[in-house]
């Protein structure tokens, strides 16, 4: 499965049990640590994904970060967890303290629903106080894929993240002003335009005349800018189709794939059996593939090796695990505790692909 189907997935499976959420510890084990799971790292290892790692702050001893990435057993980034429902504003003080005492070059804040990216670009070993990065994972935005996947543990490289964060913190910013700026004109804009546009003295009361004139010629020109791109768009879709017959195939797959909708449940339960895999099998290589009527979880996303099969999709759950030869163990359960029961034939299975 691509990365960016991954993201999808786990986008969508966030959007729907984040209010269920209460507490911080929830928010970490529900959607935190499945996050840096989907990211590549062994959530479960403590030598690659420590928890509670002490960071000691001054005369303060003792302090601890929730989590730190390892490599080579010193911290590479640094995450600071909160509630779901809590707004981040006020802890990026925290991280800061964090920061400045570890050799990391990145600190993550989040609360599992958004997840802001810093490092140290405006002093050295000083977090910088604005994120170069801000990814709200229910939106997550097309040019923001690329920049998370450079976090992915295949690909990180430190060198590589520092020279894109500064390009993309000033980035950042920029956006922000000019949608700042979309809602609200300030007096300096509107000097700017006004410069070409009129002639006469620029007074107060000229400028305020003017603001919503400039907010409603702004915001006409973006939304026409992007009609003109879906038009374009459009046109190219047109120009490419093949008759009938590949129209009648593209309705027939998006008909296929929508069938196939991967449930909360279902994703609770392959990081059930996930966590009962740990030493057993990494992280990475447990995956699973949804069809209609069965949800897969196997090895590095081969069919062929599966370590069990869920049927959830009825009021009858069953688990089932591969014996011997071509034989199948089948067990009923009825919620996501009682997989627990099956763990050591879980293990047994996924042994299979330890050696």
């Amino acid at each position: 499965m691509d990365f960016i189907d991954q993201l999808k997935q786990f986008s969508t499976r966030v959007d729907g049990i984040r209010d269920s959420l209460q507490t911080e510890e929830a928010t970490k084990t529900a959607i935190i640590m499945p996050f840096f799971a989907m990211l590549g790292y062994d959530v479960f290892n403590p030598q690659e994904f420590t928890p509670e790692y002490t960071a000691d702050v001054g005369t303060k001893k003792g302090e601890k970060v929730d989590y730190a990435i390892m490599d080579n057993g010193q911290p590479v980034i640094l995450i600071e967890a909160k509630w779901a429902g809590q707004v981040l504003d006020k802890h990026d003080s925290q991280l800061f303290r964090y920061f400045g005492t570890t050799n990391a070059k990145f600190g993550i804040l989040t609360n599992g629903i958004v997840y802001k990216f810093y490092t140290d670009l405006d002093a050295p070993n000083k977090m910088d106080l604005q994120p170069f990065l801000e990814i709200d994972i229910t939106d997550i935005k097309e040019t923001q894929v690329a920049e998370l996947k450079k976090f992915h543990k295949a690909n990180f490289d430190v060198e590589n993240v520092l020279n894109s964060a500064s390009e993309l913190k000033y980035s950042y910013a920029f956006r922000e002003l000019f949608a700042k700026e979309l809602q609200s004109p300030s007096d300096d804009f509107l000097r700017f335009f006004l410069t070409d546009a009129y002639s006469g003295m620029k007074t107060q009361t000229v400028l305020d005349k003017f603001r919503p004139i400039l907010k409603k010629a702004l915001n006409q020109y973006v939304s026409e800018m992007m009609n003109d791109k879906i038009k374009s768009a459009l046109s190219v879709n047109e120009n490419h189709a093949d008759g009938n017959s590949k129209t009648e195939e593209v309705a027939e797959m998006e008909e296929n794939t929508s069938k196939i909708v991967t449930t909360n449940a279902e994703m609770e339960a392959f990081y059930a059996v996930k966590s009962m895999l740990v030493g057993v099998l990494d992280a990475p290589d447990v995956t699973y593939k949804d069809t209609e009527s069965y949800f897969s979880i196997c090895y590095k996303g081969m069919v062929t090796k599966w370590i069990c099969r869920l049927f959830m999709n009825s009021a009858k759950k069953q688990l089932i695990i591969p014996g011997e030869g071509k034989t199948q163990q089948k067990f009923a359960f009825e919620s996501i505790d009682d997989l627990f029961q099956y763990r050591d034939q879980l293990i047994e299975s996924a042994k299979r692909f330890s050696l």
